[in-house]
């Protein structure tokens, strides 16, 4: 098998099967109607995906998961398991039967994203920036990908949930079925809790994970309330919102190829500090315009989504690269677990804004986390 093929197979397989990150969200307008949901039910239906990746992603970097067990065999698990709990949504007669299946949709989808990257890594040594863009980006237009669905109009909200839930499922057997380990394995390992406190103290592993985290602090905020934001400030419509939501999230997808690619010619944390200068910027100017015409607010918002989550594969490349190369999947699951953990406060406090402030200025409060990650990539870049 060539690097193109397990890359675009690997690709495909995170793009059906990140898709039931936001089927929940995607569905919040129905679910209000037919749930009665409130803003805080609704953020809590992100917020528990996140959650559930957390303790999933914990409980794999501490028992070594993904450095222990096959990776192509970890994300079939987790696929399947996702699907299922996902699927059962669709069954749910209200938050309070939703929420629980969502935080087990996330947990199980912390054995997908970490071994993948860890996965596509040994198929690459040079090049391996733009590898790993390629799969955040696939991951990206996967979480949009309910949008999409739910903007096709017509479809009763459980069909949204069921049909991501399916793909899920076929992302899973693909990655199992079809990519094998590449020429370039890392070091086999044993289970060594004492790992997790030496990836924490390796300096350029901090510095990277401290630049994810501000990266993370602004990212799933807007992507979970964009569709709200778009469709409440500039009256869209139902339809309308759904496929700008999910232009604008998918469009990302193209921005993690172009960074990959850029990462690997001028450098990965300088990549990285530039797309959160841009991403930053737009958060704070975003707000501004909620009195500009609809296709301007579309245009920075098209711009925003590219940058927002340009920058997320470089911080994965770089913990491949400077991390103990046997526990690869351990540092990188920490990293998204700490990474995770941040959302919910963001998720949970952009409807609290948006009540206080108005969405003229509740995406500007976002703008700190990109601020930071960017220092700490230029403290990266200056590092031998």
């Amino acid at each position: 098998m060539t690097q193109r093929r397990a890359l675009a197979l690997l690709a495909l397989a995170l793009v059906l099967a990140m898709s039931t990150w936001f089927s929940a969200t995607a569905v919040v307008p129905q679910l209000r109607a037919e749930w009665s949901l409130s803003d805080n039910g609704a953020a809590w239906l992100t917020i528990a995906v996140q959650l559930g990746f957390v303790a999933g992603a914990l409980l794999s970097s501490l028992l070594s998961i993904a450095d222990v067990l096959p990776a192509r065999l970890v994300i079939l698990g987790g696929a399947l398991g996702a699907a299922a709990a996902n699927a059962l949504v669709a069954a749910a007669d209200g938050p309070r039967a939703a929420i629980p299946l969502r935080a087990a949709t996330g947990f199980f989808l912390a054995g997908v994203y970490p071994p993948a990257l860890k996965l596509m890594a040994t198929w690459f040594r040079n090049g391996r920036g733009l590898a790993l863009g390629t799969l955040v980006g696939a991951l990206t237009v996967g979480s949009a990908a309910p949008h999409f669905v739910n903007g096709v109009g017509g479809l009763d909200w459980t069909l949204v949930v069921l049909a991501t839930s399916a793909l899920t499922a076929v992302g899973g057997i693909v990655a199992a079925a079809f990519v094998p380990e590449g020429p370039y394995p890392f070091t086999r390992a044993s289970f060594d809790p004492r790992q997790v406190g030496r990836v924490l103290r390796n300096r350029a592993v901090r510095l990277a994970s401290l630049g994810y985290f501000g990266h993370m602090w602004e990212l799933y905020a807007m992507w979970a309330w964009f569709l709200v934001f778009f469709r409440d400030g500039h009256g869209a419509g139902g339809t309308d919102a759904a496929y700008a939501a999910f232009a604008v999230i998918g469009i990302g997808g193209l921005g993690c190829v172009a960074a990959g690619a850029l990462a690997d010619r001028v450098g990965r944390a300088e990549t990285a500090a530039g797309a959160m200068v841009v991403s930053g910027a737009c958060a704070v100017a975003i707000g501004l315009l909620v009195e500009a015409p609809t296709w301007v607010v579309l245009a920075l918002s098209l711009l925003w989504g590219f940058a927002v989550v340009a920058d997320s594969a470089l911080f994965s490349t770089l913990v491949t690269e400077h991390a103990d190369q046997a526990y690869v999947g351990t540092a990188l699951a920490l990293q998204l677990a700490i990474g995770f953990t941040l959302t919910v406060a963001t998720i949970w406090l952009v409807p609290v804004l948006e009540d206080g402030v108005g969405w003229r200025w509740t995406f500007a409060f976002l703008a700190p986390g990109p601020a930071l990650g960017a220092l700490a990539m230029l403290r990266l870049a200056r590092t031998p």
